[in-house]
């Protein structure tokens, strides 16, 4: 059953922490399967407070997404993530 992780970005921190991850985040990719479905393109906030992005990348399982997200590959890369910005992320799994 595939799975989806969702990153909300609800504020930005310190600009150049967030591009040193993005630097590195798409190395973290190598050998997980998965397909960046949405990645700070326009939105439209329907309820809550407004956001600053979005992105959702499709895996083929929770599995898989909890293997990518718990590699230390992307742990290494999310430090940046968490100096830059203030950010939500989840794992939901599919009907």
């Amino acid at each position: 059953m595939s799975a989806y992780v969702v990153f909300i970005r609800e504020k930005t921190l310190n600009q150049s922490e967030l591009e040193a991850y993005w630097a590195r985040v798409g190395e973290t990719m190598a050998g997980h399967p998965l397909k960046v479905l949405a990645a700070y393109g326009k939105h439209i906030t329907l309820e809550g407070p407004d956001v600053e992005g979005v992105v959702i990348a499709e895996f083929p399982s929770l599995e898989a997404a909890r293997a990518w997200y718990d590699s230390p590959a992307y742990q290494e890369a999310a430090q940046y993530r968490h100096r830059g910005a203030i950010y939500r992320g989840l794992i939901v799994e599919s009907l």
